[in-house]
């Protein structure tokens, strides 16, 4: 046992995230669906806990790297997302588990900014960077579920300045600095994820909506999409690592948003829609991409074949 949860990688965490949200996602189609999702995320939870808990050393060793440090967050975000779970279960369990993830969150970022931002690299700066401002967002999603819509809306509005404010800066990282090691090319990915994060977020969080804002994600959502689902196939092509998770959650929050959008344009009669085919597809791939992965870890933590062990690889740009 101890030999599984030693092959754990923090990175993890981002595929945990995602079948947690994909749970949710899947739960108007059959309860079923959720609960599969919910129990694998929460497993995964746990394991990746136990090995924070027991390697202390050897998971702080692996902030030293920016990309794994900057993923670190999707754990607190998979664990606002599993207290949603474990709210018709134990409501007082579930809230203390929702408000310690965001202190955790919040606690974070100030440790992420006082030794990636304070010391700036640009060639350190990864859209992962996203996860850790951007990904706070998660609670504006699950606030309604505790009646704290009144955080969430504070907590929305952080996490939307973090994402335009950090927008130009990795755009123009990628654009100056191209070259990626492989095992980092899986986070451009989560170029999808931070407008539908505040998308979904802003549909949960506010009760009076404003149309512009809605559009105005909408959109960056839909380009987001377009640039990522062309380059995905080139992405798939590279072999097995554990930044693999960072193709998951960003599919699954864009199916959610573009769920929960075209839901709320058609209650309020728009005369412009999300054409219903646009969020199946989008919902195909994310449980098909989550599936995928989900595999590949299974494979890389318990198989013995060469494809999957793991190894230590250097992912600083």
């Amino acid at each position: 046992m101890f030999e599984t949860i030693k092959k754990i990688p923090i990175p993890m965490s981002g595929l945990m995230l995602a079948c947690a949200s994909l749970g949710n996602l899947l739960s108007g189609y059959n309860i079923l669906y959720k609960n599969i999702f919910g129990i694998i995320s929460g497993i995964m939870f746990i394991c990746i806990v136990a090995k924070i808990i027991m390697m202390p050393k050897e998971c702080i060793n692996d902030l030293e790297n920016p990309v794994i440090a900057s993923v670190l967050p999707t754990l607190f975000m998979g664990a606002m997302i599993l207290s949603t779970y474990i709210k018709p279960l134990s409501y007082e369990f579930a809230f203390w588990l929702w408000k310690l993830a965001v202190i955790f969150h919040i606690s974070y970022i100030l440790y992420f900014t006082k030794k990636y931002i304070i010391s700036f690299n640009i060639k350190k700066v990864f859209a992962s960077y996203f996860v850790v401002y951007v990904g706070i967002v998660a609670a504006s999603l699950t606030s309604p579920a505790f009646k704290m819509e009144s955080v969430g809306k504070i907590i929305f509005w952080f996490g939307f300045v973090a994402f335009i404010g950090l927008a130009p800066i990795i755009i123009y990282r990628f654009m100056k600095f191209k070259e990626m090691l492989e095992p980092a090319i899986p986070t451009k990915t989560i170029l999808l994820a931070p407008a539908n994060l505040c998308l979904a977020g802003y549909m949960s969080s506010f009760q009076n909506k404003n149309i512009y804002m809605i559009w105005f994600l909408t959109i960056i959502s839909i380009i987001t999409f377009v640039f990522v689902i062309i380059n995905l196939p080139k992405m798939l092509k590279i072999k097995f690592y554990p930044s693999y998770s960072a193709f998951t959650f960003p599919f699954v929050i864009t199916a959610m948003a573009m769920k929960m959008t075209n839901v709320y344009l058609n209650k309020i009669g728009n005369s412009i829609t999300i054409p219903i085919y646009y969020v199946n597809f989008i919902e195909i791939v994310a449980v098909l991409i989550v599936i995928y992965v989900l595999i590949r870890y299974i494979g890389f933590i318990i198989g013995s074949n060469t494809l999957f062990k793991e190894k230590k690889v250097n992912i600083e740009g």
